[in-house]
């Protein structure tokens, strides 16, 4: 099911022998588009700190009481490796996180979570060297850091061909795969409350360090787009409308997920 990410803030986080904390923010993927971390700030701990939970350590998730529920105690969580989420969290801080839980992790293959499509796959593999060793430099230090604050990128400008367009005001993900499936572009400057949906991998360059996403979409194609009503979910039908008024393919009939991404999209590495 496709879900607001603002509405999963607050999400009460309960490990299996009491709560660890609430959600106050996310960690996505700025590559792939996808969701790697939720940020709770911790409770009840001794010099509390936030944390990061993968969805792999998931149990199960209760949508109607708006909790996650953990396959892992409070002390278990408690003593997992301090990360600073106000800075770019890089790729040997994942490595340490993974090797603390067990993991495998999850850039080690072409699937979304490493071999696979859903976080949970990898709950019940064990942690391998082996794909590490791809991704941090001879000194042990990571390369390019991958990870935005969702917080962060809520807000970035989004550009079309012939002008700014609006700015991001939330994304809709998939609660099983824990992808970005669309950014909703707020156009109110424009137009009197009206909120759109885009698929991210059809940006077309990306300025990480100016906060700007840009679309080969012209601000009157944006105008005229399926109307969404942003109190209702996202259904397949509404879908359907979406990608048949664009003319992209869809992301459900097909294996490969870069048939929803043309073009090709460039990005600015740089951090702002």
């Amino acid at each position: 099911m496709l879900r607001s990410l603002k509405d999963l803030e607050n999400y009460t986080l309960f490990a299996t022998d009491g709560e660890v904390g609430t959600v106050v923010n996310f960690l996505m993927d700025d590559e792939s588009w996808t969701i790697r971390y939720l940020v709770a700030e911790a409770n009840g701990f001794s010099g509390a700190r936030d944390v990061l939970m993968t969805p792999i350590s998931f149990r199960a998730v209760d949508w109607a009481t708006r909790c996650f529920h953990l396959a892992l105690t409070r002390e278990r969580v408690r003593l997992s490796p301090g990360i600073d989420t106000d800075l770019p969290v890089s790729r040997q801080h994942e490595l340490e996180y993974y090797r603390y839980y067990g993991y495998p992790s999850y850039w080690g293959g072409s699937g979304v979570w490493g071999m696979g499509t859903y976080p949970a796959l990898l709950a019940t593999g064990r942690w391998s060297e082996e794909p590490s060793l791809l991704d941090v430099e001879p000194n042990g230090l990571s390369g390019d850091g991958h990870l935005r604050s969702a917080r962060e990128v809520r807000g970035y400008h989004v550009e079309g061909l012939d002008d700014a367009i609006g700015h991001i005001d939330d994304f809709i993900v998939d609660d099983e795969t824990w992808e970005v499936r669309y950014l909703v572009v707020d156009t109110s400057n424009w137009w009197f409350g009206k909120k759109v949906l885009v698929e991210p991998r059809w940006a077309i360059r990306i300025s990480w360090a100016d906060g700007k996403i840009y679309f080969d979409l012209s601000r009157q194609a944006i105008k005229d787009s399926p109307a969404w009503n942003a109190a209702e979910a996202v259904n397949r039908e509404y879908e359907v409308q979406l990608y048949d008024y664009y003319g992209r393919p869809v992301y459900w009939n097909s294996g490969d997920r870069s048939a929803a991404a043309e073009p090709p999209m460039r990005s600015d590495r740089g951090r702002g």
